[in-house]
């Protein structure tokens, strides 16, 4: 008898974000959990025929399986899938619907052989309307639902969706999918900290000079127009993903890693989150990048972009200094930054200590402070050290510990299904952090629709602005 037993119905399954990330997500998460019983019904307003559903999931499979084989790179692809995972295939099915009509949900629910999580692989727009539609439905006993980000599009919008949510699903039962809570450097986080005595003590205000999490890409638009030109940084990167990031390097032990325990100490720092200074203008920047070279790729300007509207004065790169006002962190500065099309790759979180108080007189050469790097990808740690130095002992040396984390048997897409598959809220975000995420943003938008605060300019390939005091890497 297996251990669990689910069905797994995705709402708009024959998208990209379940092609490129859900299925393979869930099968990496299918090799490691053997005696999981999962049936997976797609849905969508495709007219897929049933070879052509069972290819297209066989081939994300496939391509999840082939991207373990580190020794066979080129016939990885084609090589047959595991028993297990062709199983699931042959018994998957797809069922052409429109996901905001009662008659046609009530049908997909019914093709569902246990209680279902729901995943809407869908705009959030429609996610919404088709939630107002199941609300009038009698859903299984279990049924547990998981939603992409964002989560509304403001405060009000948010706690107008947990609303309709709480009116026929407990918040246990949702999910609100964050994938970066899902990546083994997050969940690292918490063993980093909690697990030791060596780290924990330092990371205060009594130690720590200020911190900086920094996610850059060297992508540019890539075909996003649609949804990114009316998002932006700040709301695609920082809103969601940074300010969850941050809330897990600063808050306060939890008395577990239960889904109450953690969700809670994470929305006890965004409610203390203030602007640095008290300073919309002067602690937000944002920026667009002009066209430019990025390694071996010309990239057009981003207002020269298919899809993008020039008038509404989308941001590609966004910086939010922020203070977390509680008495672990008061008065060390919280730097947020994420962009595209910058000069290079930098997903990292970066906490940079106080210098020391007292150096002896006679030792010299002390030109840098005490850091410690955590790289979100790839998965390492480095704790940047003052020493002394090879030649003369007198003179300071900066030297470095490095340490690589366990990357963890699961993707980021294979943890967050994981949880939602065996109902357990841990790596998803409360309904109240998901409003508590908007009022942190929400202040700095209002000062840049009103124009406020300037947007920049910085050439595509570039580290930013030239008039910004870039963070340092």
């Amino acid at each position: 008898m297996s251990s669990l037993q689910t069905s797994l119905l995705i709402l708009g399954a024959s998208g990209d974000l379940s092609k490129r990330l859900l299925l393979p997500g869930l099968a990496t998460l299918l090799d490691v959990k053997e005696d999981w019983e999962v049936q997976l019904v797609g849905a969508g307003v495709e007219d897929l025929s049933h070879d052509d559903w069972k290819q297209l999931v066989h081939d994300a499979f496939a391509d999840a399986q082939g991207s373990k084989n580190e020794e066979d790179e080129g016939a990885h692809a084609e090589a047959p899938l595991s028993e297990r995972l062709q199983a699931v295939v042959d018994a998957s099915t797809y069922r052409k619907a429109d996901v905001t009509d009662q008659d046609d949900l009530r049908a997909l629910l019914d093709a569902c052989d246990h209680d279902p999580a729901i995943y809407f692989a869908l705009p959030p727009a429609v996610t919404e309307k088709s939630c107002a539609q199941l609300a009038h439905l009698d859903l299984p006993p279990h049924t547990r639902l998981a939603l992409e980000k964002p989560f509304g599009t403001d405060a009000a919008s948010a706690e107008h969706l947990n609303d309709l949510l709480h009116s026929f699903v407990p918040e246990e039962r949702i999910h609100r999918v964050d994938h970066f809570l899902g990546r083994s450097t997050v969940l690292n986080l918490i063993g980093l900290r909690f697990a030791n005595r060596i780290i924990e003590p330092l990371l205060s205000s009594q130690h720590v000079e200020r911190v900086d999490i920094v996610y850059d890409e060297t992508l540019g638009l890539e075909g996003r127009a649609r949804y990114y030109d009316k998002a932006g940084a700040l709301t695609d990167m920082i809103q969601s993903h940074l300010l969850q990031v941050m809330a897990v390097v600063a808050m306060e032990a939890p008395a577990s890693i239960d889904a109450d325990d953690l969700r809670t100490q994470k929305e006890l720092v965004l409610r203390a989150v203030r602007p640095w200074g008290g300073d919309v203008v002067a602690s937000g920047k944002r920026a667009r990048y002009t066209a430019g070279t990025v390694g071996d790729r010309e990239l057009p300007s981003y207002v020269d972009e298919d899809g993008v509207d020039p008038s509404l004065g989308t941001e590609t790169l966004a910086q939010l200094t922020l203070e977390i006002a509680n008495w672990r962190w008061a008065g060390v500065p919280f730097t947020l930054r994420s962009g595209k099309a910058l000069a290079k790759q930098r997903r990292e979180i970066l906490i940079t200590f106080k210098e020391s108080p007292h150096v002896p007189v006679g030792l010299t050469g002390v030109a840098h402070p005490d850091r410690l790097r955590i790289w979100i990808a790839p998965d390492e740690m480095q704790l940047e050290l003052n020493v002394n130095g090879p030649g003369d002992p007198y003179t300071i040396d900066h030297t470095s510990l490095d340490t690589t984390f366990n990357p963890g048997r699961l993707s980021a897409y294979g943890e967050v299904l994981a949880g939602v598959l065996e109902g357990d809220a841990t790596l998803s975000v409360r309904g109240d952090s998901a409003v508590q995420g908007w009022k942190v943003v929400e202040p700095y938008l209002q000062a840049w629709r009103s124009g406020e605060t300037p947007l920049d300019d910085y050439a595509a390939g570039s580290e930013g602005p030239e008039a910004w005091d870039n963070i340092d890497g």
